[in-house]
Parts: C-alpha cells; structure tokens; sequence
C-alpha cells in the first residue's frame, strides 16, 4: 500500500504528477484491486479529464460490480459534464447498493433538480440533510426546492434554521426578504434584502429586491 498511500498524500498536496506516478505504480502491482483504479479516475476527474476518468472508473466496477462508490464517482463525472439522466443511472444504483451518505442523496437531488423533477428530487435532498444537518449549503438547496414546491412555510423554517448557525448568511436573509414581499410585509422584506447588502455588498438580487420593496414603500 506504500504506492497509494503516497499518491493520497500527493493528491491532498495537491502535487497530482507525483500523484498520477504512484497510482499507476499501484495499480501495475496490484492489477486486481479496484480501489487504485478508482481513486485514480476520482483523481482525474479532479482535474476535469473525465473521459480518463470514466475508463479507470469503469474498470474498478469491472473488478467489483458491488463498489458503489465506483457507481456515485461515475454519477459525479456525468453530473459535471450536466449529463444529469446519466447521472441519476450512477448515482441510483449506487444507494441501492447501499451507499447513504450526505453527497450521493444530494447530488441525485440535484440531479433530479437540473431536469425539473422537484418533486423526485425532494426526498434526497431531505436525506441529505438528515444526514449531515450541519451542512448549510445542503440546507440551502433543499431550502429553495421546498420554496419551488410552494412550500413556503418549510422553507421558511429552513432559512431561520440556517441563520441560527450564520447569522450573515446572505443567500439565506435574500430568500426571507422574498418570503416577506410574497406575504406583503414590504418593510420585513427591506429590512431583510439590506442585512443581505451588509453581508454582500454584490448580492445583486438582494439589491434589485432593495430596490423594488423602497419603490413599494413608497406608494403607500
């Protein structure tokens, strides 16, 4: 293992030439193993080369049909290059594999997002978050997919729950703003789009929001 434990510390290091020599070592010594195959292609990937990628992938499930990481990597790979159908193939097989974790859900909600399948993609994405509830950009997403369901209560709840742990949450204090103006509290809403503003001053759909909540205000 001395080849792929230092193609790992390459790779962290990001020194991927030194990375790329080890793995290949790896892989002329241990032909049969998936896993320096796969972390191999995961590498590519990294650096954008998905069709190399996606060779050294394929033949780490080749070796292991059951490797469902092999499968989300490949869900990956399709998933950045917005083959999103591709992507949800990979990534489903890998959870019936049995892979539960935070990124396989949320990248097939995602996924499912991408094509306009809200509904599909819900429960992922709620899976995600049960998951791994300290992470707030999969709060977020899952946030905006309840407000395009219409689920503007929950999704309410979700941007509050995000500014208990970031109070300078900028995308978070925004979407308020728009569930304020929905309800017609144009001052809540201004109130709300300016504490965006104070956070990031380039926010633009902050600013536009600003902008139209002030013009509001003033026809009353």
């Amino acid at each position: 293992m001395e080849n792929f434990d230092q193609a790992l510390i390459y790779m962290k290091d990001g020194h991927y030439e030194k990375a790329a020599e080890e793995f290949i070592n790896y892989i002329n010594e241990n032909e049969t193993d998936p896993i320096g195959y796969l972390n191999f292609g995961n590498m590519l990937a990294t650096l954008e080369q998905y069709e190399e990628a996606e060779r050294f992938i394929r033949k780490a499930i080749e070796l292991d049909e059951k490797l469902a990481t092999g499968y989300y990597s490949l869900g990956n790979i399709f998933y950045e290059q917005e083959m999103y159908r591709a992507a949800q193939t990979q990534l489903q097989e890998a959870i019936l594999l049995g892979l539960d974790d935070a990124d396989v859900h949320f990248l097939q909600g995602m996924s499912l997002w991408q094509e306009d399948h809200h509904q599909l993609a819900l429960p992922y994405l709620l899976r995600a978050t049960e998951i791994e509830p300290e992470d707030l950009d999969i709060k977020f997403q899952y946030g905006l997919l309840l407000a395009q369901l219409d689920q503007i209560e929950e999704a309410e709840k979700i941007f509050k729950s995000i500014l208990a742990d970031d109070d300078t949450h900028a995308d978070a204090l925004y979407n308020l703003g728009v569930v304020d103006a929905f309800r017609e509290d144009y001052q809540a809403a201004l109130d709300k789009f300016n504490q965006a503003l104070a956070s990031n001053a380039e926010h633009m759909l902050a600013a536009n929001g600003k902008k139209n909540m002030e013009a509001l205000l003033a026809e009353e």
